[in-house]
């Protein structure tokens, strides 16, 4: 129905427009008696053999959603109801800030893709740590970042803001430095810099009576040397995994008519690399480090694929958008179906 229907009707609009009318639809009926059962009924697996145990924290199933979808934690708790394991908030910033200007969010329907240049819209870490009070149940990631405006030699306090501010009400950190939608951001990737600012925060995590988990969102265009210093910098950090990938800069073999727009690719494209990536860090590090798995995941067997090449857990972001939440309960049924 979803594929069929909706949307059809939902690719005739702006795409940052249907994401805001979409986040109101799901809201207002989940409010409405009965819907929120429906959609456990339709997408959500209960199984026990589902459940993994990650870098500490026990998870439902290991399929979440990436952030960027709910970035200010306006709609976590409705959107588990679709059946994902795991939500991921953010990323958010210190300061609330517009982002880059509109027009920024285009979709690539030949290529099963989505080009965003949104530069860290979001409403500041306050606003949704608000939100975040009335939590029951659901396991949330809080993905953090800098503001626009921060240079980057004060990157390293926007991140300890953050960190302290969701610290009591996120189960897990993710330290977001490979956007390519802030200027400058991605040179937080070097590994003198990356090495100071991890550090800084496990730090400050290793001083609290519980820890939690720090992870890094790695970009899908780090050279193997590059990735090799990823792999020394979680080693000595001591940080508790990765996130591989998040979206690329690269237009190789891309079909649309937006496929010159600025800004990060993610779908279909990024299917090969984001798996090579995983299968690069589990192999070269000897799986010394937990990875969750994102990037062109449009399938069931791409979620396996993703699995087999070291990930523990996988995320969502543009098959959930291409492919609705059946995507969720397919991969789950799919990991069943192999046990």
């Amino acid at each position: 129905m979803y594929k069929q229907l909706i949307r059809p009707l939902f690719f005739c609009f702006d795409p940052e427009k249907i994401h805001h009318f979409t986040f109101s639809l799901v809201r207002v009926t989940s409010k409405i008696p009965g819907f929120s059962a429906l959609y456990k009924s339709l997408y959500l697996v209960n199984d026990k053999r589902l459940e993994r145990e990650v870098f500490g924290l026990k998870f439902k199933n290991p399929v979440g959603l990436a952030a960027g979808f709910d970035k200010d934690a306006k709609l976590y708790k409705e959107l588990s109801n679709f059946g994902f394991g795991f939500i991921e908030i953010g990323t958010l910033t210190p300061k609330g800030q517009d982002g880059n200007p509109k027009t920024r969010l285009f979709r690539l329907r030949e290529d099963s893709a989505i080009i965003n240049r949104m530069g860290f819209n979001n409403g500041g870490v306050q606003e949704a740590v608000e939100r975040l009070k009335s939590n029951s149940g659901v396991l949330i990631g809080g993905n953090i970042g800098k503001n626009k405006l921060t240079p980057n030699e004060d990157a390293t306090s926007d991140y300890e803001i953050c960190f302290d501010a969701l610290y009591d009400y996120v189960d897990y950190f993710v330290v977001n430095v490979s956007s390519p939608n802030t200027p400058n951001l991605r040179e937080l990737q070097d590994k003198e810099p990356l090495t100071q600012l991890l550090q800084t925060l496990q730090n400050k995590n290793l001083a609290k009576p519980k820890q939690k988990p720090i992870l890094l969102k790695i970009a899908p265009d780090l050279t193997d040397e590059q990735l090799l210093d990823i792999i020394d910098i979680v080693k000595e950090t001591q940080i508790a995994g990765v996130i591989a990938t998040n979206t690329t800069i690269s237009r190789e073999g891309l079909q649309s008519e937006n496929k010159t727009e600025m800004g990060g690719l993610s779908g279909k494209p990024l299917t090969k690399r984001s798996t090579e990536v995983i299968r690069f860090l589990s192999q070269k590090s000897n799986k010394a480090f937990p990875i969750i798995g994102v990037g062109g995941i449009h399938s069931a067997d791409d979620a396996i694929e993703k699995l087999e090449a070291g990930a523990s857990l996988v995320q969502l972001y543009t098959g959930f958008i291409y492919e609705g939440p059946a995507l969720v309960k397919a991969i789950n049924k799919k990991i069943l179906s192999r046990l």
